[in-house]
């Protein structure tokens, strides 16, 4: 088994309903239903430590590729093989890559929003709520983008479309869930969606995973991006 937990990096446990649990770094108690098999849980806040990162990399690239975009994340130390964080990152990816293929929004307005509603994702939503945060990430994206909001029609209406096809290409391939495989097929979605609902056309280039080795519950040949690693 590769590392899991962040403390003792045993493999994790979801349990079937929620358990009061203190945090192993800041001590917080909340409910969860995650820990690893020694007992050991680490909130959100704790595990996407150093998220902010997410801004600098948005604000200091001109990539027009959310995949680009998002890799560049996924290479720093805050993102690991599966987590919360992922929630955050595809949208973020998509506000960056929209805005520089020609989108007319405020990026670190939008940014920030879709920070504040990425974190209310919780890890875990993939299995539990039977949507991915990834696939909800793309949701928010088209919603801030639109200037949705729940009285709104049309802009209502895509962006319900948006996570319904990202949550579509999601559990066409099945589990267990890959944070890294759900959070390209969710931008793959956005990246057509965009281009036939609002005229912006981003870049989508080849994806050949580079994560397998990391994770324990990697579905081979069964991934459409698996690579020769």
């Amino acid at each position: 088994m590769k590392d899991e937990c962040l403390i003792c990096k045993a493999p994790l446990e979801y349990l079937e309903t929620d358990e009061l649990m203190e945090c192993a770094i800041c001590h917080k108690i909340e409910n969860s239903k995650t820990r690893c098999i020694h007992g050991h849980y680490v909130c959100n806040d704790c595990h996407t430590r150093g998220i902010d990162t997410i801004i600098r990399i948005c604000l200091n690239t001109d990539s027009k590729d959310p995949i680009e975009i998002i890799r560049m994340m996924m290479a720093e130390p805050f993102c690991h093989m599966h987590g919360p964080e992922h929630h955050i990152m595809v949208g973020s990816a998509l506000l960056t890559a929209y805005k520089n293929a020609g989108g007319d929004i405020d990026l670190p307005k939008a940014l920030a929003e879709m920070m504040n509603r990425g974190k209310s994702v919780p890890g875990g939503a993939c299995g539990f709520w039977g949507a991915c945060g990834a696939g909800i990430s793309t949701g928010m994206f088209v919603s801030i983008i639109s200037k949705a909001n729940p009285l709104t029609e049309e802009s209502w209406g895509l962006s319900n479309q948006m996570t319904a096809t990202a949550l579509g290409e999601i559990g066409k391939i099945g589990g267990p869930r890959c944070c890294k495989r759900d959070s390209y097929l969710a931008i793959l979605a956005a990246i057509d969606f965009v281009k036939e609902h609002f005229g912006v056309e981003m870049e989508k280039g080849k994806i050949v995973c580079i994560h397998s080795k990391l994770n324990n519950q990697c579905i081979g040949s069964r991934c459409p991006f698996k690579g020769a690693d």
